[in-house]
């Protein structure tokens, strides 16, 4: 008995893969959200509007890492259009570009995680992290 429900379980988390995996558009859009929200908690500690929580600034920049390492995975050329995607098409004519942004913001982000010891530090590589999401929105993202 408790084997089929291990065998269930293990089939239920591959299909739910298999539907994540079919859907790449939405599972970005997660991804993304997901950014904003950690950009936006770390906006908070920046800015003083929260109190600093040392574990949770680490957090900010292990869901960057995790969206960088996943994120180019999610832009296969079947899903140029539908989903109200607001993804630009510069991302399949300049692939390499595009890849190379996640990559350079993975980066970023794990050095930003390993220079973060205090608030103050945490202000510095937070900046240097998010400094350059605003110039891959505007050449990879289409403005709605």
């Amino acid at each position: 008995m408790i084997r089929s429900a291990f065998v269930v379980a293990g089939l239920l988390v591959g299909l739910t893969a298999v539907l994540a995996q079919s859907d790449p558009i939405a599972e970005r859009k997660t991804a993304m959200k997901a950014v904003g929200a950690a950009t936006g908690l770390g906006a908070k500690f920046a800015k003083g509007e929260e109190a600093y929580d040392a574990a949770k600034a680490q957090g900010i920049f292990k869901v960057y890492i995790d969206s960088a390492k996943k994120m180019p995975a999610l832009f296969p050329a079947t899903s140029k259009t539908g989903g109200e995607t607001t993804a630009a098409p510069k991302i399949w004519d300049d692939a390499a570009g595009f890849k190379a942004a996640f990559v350079k913001f993975e980066a970023d982000a794990t050095a930003a995680a390993a220079a973060t010891t205090d608030l103050a530090s945490f202000r510095t590589a937070f900046g240097n992290v998010t400094r350059n999401c605003g110039s891959c929105h505007e050449v990879y993202r289409i403005k709605r």
